[in-house]
This record gives structure tokens, C-alpha cells and sequence, in this order.
């Protein structure tokens, strides 16, 4: 019998160790999950920590980088990358149209536009024009609408006091409302009714 019992208590206290050393075992694997849990998280967090801080230096340097885009686009088309039909002259850019239209929606395309019918105050300017518009007729921002004879800049420059440069015998008004004024294929200034249709020139300052 103390035998046998012998025997049982070997058998048991074997199955207790095996059992230890799974429980052993077990702990060392979960041990190793957690800590490569542990290790994962850690280097998912210090490469956001990283991610982030390169996403504000490259927030920080993108402004510098469009300022120098500007710059160059600047050289490139000073009245603006997205104006390129736009040509600059003297500090202002100018708009030739393409197609004709009558005065009033000559005026009202160019405002569209946040521009003005063109105002020629110098003979450098009146060159300018002449030579983008030889042998067209464009209008350009002067009427007496408002008043026979009364010529009027369409930006309340003072007309009497500025620059002219008339066809001969011009303005004469010729008896049937000429109003308005355009740029004759000479290049020199002439008057017709506001409702003939013609080419017209729009101009602006140069975008801040």
C-alpha cells in the first residue's frame, strides 16, 4: 500500500511541476505579447511624435516656398499667373478684348472684370494702345453722355486737364448722338454713337 501511495504521490507531484512549468510557459509567452504590445505602441508613438514635428516645419517652410513661387511668377506675369491675357504696361494692366460690343457693355465687362474702361492720360500710354490696337477701333473709358459736349473720364478724371489726342475734327458729334469714344484704326480718338459695336480695352492696377 505505501507503495502504491508512493507511487500516486510521484504521479502527482509530476503532474503539479508539468503543470508549473505550462504555467511557466504560458506567463513567458504572454510576457513576450505584452512587451512587443508594449514596444509596438512605443515606436507607433514616437514616429507620430516625428510625423508631426515634420509636418510643422514643412507647414512652417510652405508659406516661404509660395512667397518665392510668387516672386517668380510675379516676373513671369505681373498682373497675376491667373491673368495671363492681362498685359502690363507702366504699372497697370490692360485687357484687349476679342470680341465687339457696344459701349455700355464694354464698361459693364471690364467692371465684371474689376476693371475700368481704359483712361489714356499720357502719350506714353496713348503709344501703348495704339500699337496693341492699329487698324481695330477699340473703345476706351471718355463720354459726354451725360451732358452734350461735357467729356467725362468713366473714373471722374478731370477730362479738361488731361491728356487728348483727337482725329482731326473731332469730337463733332456728326448729328447722331456720338457719345462715346473710341480708338480709330489710326490710333488717333474718335466719336460714335455708344451702341456701335467694337472691340474695347479694360485696364487695372497691378494686384497687391
Amino acid at each position: 500500500m505505501d507503495e502504491e501511495h508512493l507511487h500516486d504521490d510521484l504521479h502527482v507531484f509530476k503532474d503539479r511541476n508539468f503543470f508549473r512549468q505550462k504555467l511557466r510557459s504560458f506567463f513567458a509567452v504572454y510576457l513576450l505579447l505584452a512587451l512587443s504590445f508594449l514596444l509596438t505602441f512605443t515606436l507607433f508613438a514616437v514616429s507620430l511624435s516625428r510625423v508631426s514635428a515634420l509636418s510643422s516645419k514643412l507647414n512652417e517652410v510652405q508659406p516661404e516656398r509660395k512667397q518665392n513661387f510668387s516672386g517668380r511668377d510675379f516676373l513671369l506675369f505681373p498682373c497675376g499667373p491667373g491673368s495671363r491675357e492681362w498685359e502690363y504696361f507702366d504699372g497697370k494692366c490692360y485687357y484687349f478684348s476679342l470680341t465687339r460690343t457696344s459701349w455700355y457693355k464694354a464698361r459693364a465687362d471690364c467692371e465684371e472684370m474689376h476693371s475700368q474702361l481704359v483712361i489714356i492720360n499720357s502719350y506714353a500710354e496713348q503709344s501703348f494702345v495704339m500699337f496693341r490696337t492699329r487698324n481695330e477701333r477699340f473703345w476706351i473709358g471718355l463720354t459726354d453722355g451725360n451732358s452734350e459736349g461735357e467729356w467725362e473720364w468713366v473714373d471722374g478724371t478731370d477730362y479738361k486737364t488731361t491728356f487728348t489726342f483727337w482725329k482731326e475734327g473731332e469730337p463733332n458729334d456728326s448729328g447722331s448722338n456720338e457719345d462715346c469714344a473710341h480708338v480709330w484704326v489710326s490710333g488717333k480718338w474718335n466719336d460714335v454713337y455708344c451702341t456701335y459695336e467694337c472691340y474695347y480695352v479694360c485696364e487695372k492696377p497691378l494686384p497687391n
